[in-house]
């Protein structure tokens, strides 16, 4: 039982577990109307969208990389499937979901082949997509808001599950929590049982011993862009279903908040770390961090400082800790 207890008390997702679980005291004690089912349901249907994204970021940061362009992805499938519907306004949700995943795929591909066959490092190869995919789209938009998207469309963003009291009133659970949640699961089955998921962290752990044991690193990567690509573009369907409209300037930079809900997480900048699990805490733990600094007034400005804070504390730590873990396996083999 203290074995047990020892290694719960030294896992990151308890740590964050009860992070959050302080958080919403705090807040609570401040504003009741926090600790409610319905907020909690707001909350997460407003941040479902960088859950999703998230989720497609996790498994590039652990093979190593990073995924600059998922601001200019998200858009770009926003964009493209916002004209489609307006010329195709018979069409279905399933056509609307399949053309954005497929574009956000396509752009994750352009990212893949650029780090693995032009050997562009990540960081670069993705800033510079997301510069050029953003200026296209902006371009092409003039910056003006697509709207005017059919009704079968509109309700379908407005399907709920479920039926729980609270607040004296009956609220379910809306439909991007669910696509978040589908995704969750198969981020988590793709991780933990399939020889992709394996080399993924492999790769992340060490590109030689991967290459030694036979995994095939461009392929790892590649693959690795291309589902971040797609649940951007699932991103931009559940973002669609949320504003019933379209504005190409909304996820301008949303690409640090993304990137710091998998670090929150647990997850690690420097490759080989991060689960689905400590994602979704990390997605908890932004929502109520944001939720919490609207519901006791603090200023948007003052906000934006907040996050900003944390994305750097976060980073830092988990670069420090990587390199205090390091020294002290150098140290080990050093004494053998």
């Amino acid at each position: 039982m203290q074995k047990v207890w020892k290694n719960l008390t030294k896992s990151k997702e308890i740590s964050i577990l009860a992070i959050i679980v302080v958080l919403a005291v705090c807040i609570t004690i401040v504003n009741p109307n926090f600790l409610t089912v319905s907020n909690f349901f707001d909350i997460m249907r407003s941040n479902s969208i960088y859950g999703i994204m998230a989720l497609g970021m996790l498994p590039v940061l652990i093979s190593g990389g990073i995924d600059l362009s998922v601001s200019s992805t998200i858009t770009l499938c926003a964009v493209v499937m916002g004209k489609f519907l307006q010329a195709n306004p018979g069409s279905n949700i399933v056509v609307a979901i399949l053309l954005c995943m497929v574009v956000g795929a396509l752009a994750g591909l352009v990212n893949g082949l650029l780090v693995t066959k032009f050997h562009i490092p990540p960081i670069v190869a993705t800033l510079g997509t997301q510069t050029i995919v953003m200026a296209a789209v902006l371009f092409y938009t003039n910056g003006m808001w697509i709207s005017g998207m059919p009704d079968w469309f509109l309700s379908f963003g407005d399907i709920q599950f479920g039926a729980i009291p609270s607040a004296g009133k009956v609220v379910g659970m809306p439909i991007q929590i669910l696509f978040l949640i589908l995704v969750g699961i198969a981020t988590w089955l793709i991780l933990k049982y399939t020889l992709m998921g394996r080399g993924i962290y492999a790769v992340g752990g060490n590109v030689q011993s991967a290459t030694r044991v036979g995994y095939n690193v461009s392929r790892v990567t590649t693959f690795v862009y291309i589902y971040s690509g797609t649940l951007a573009g699932l991103a931009a369907v559940t973002d669609i279903l949320i504003v019933k409209q379209i504005d190409p300037n909304t996820f301008s930079g949303c690409e640090l908040d993304v990137i710091a809900i998998a670090v929150l997480g647990g997850a690690s900048v420097m490759g080989g770390i991060g689960t689905v699990f400590g994602t979704f805490l990390g997605i908890i733990l932004m929502a109520v961090i944001k939720n919490g600094l609207v519901l006791v007034r603090v200023s948007s400005y003052w906000q934006k400082v907040v996050m900003g804070i944390i994305i750097l504390v976060t980073i830092s730590v988990d670069v420090i800790n990587r390199r205090i873990e390091k020294a002290r396996l150098v140290h080990v083999d050093v004494e053998e």
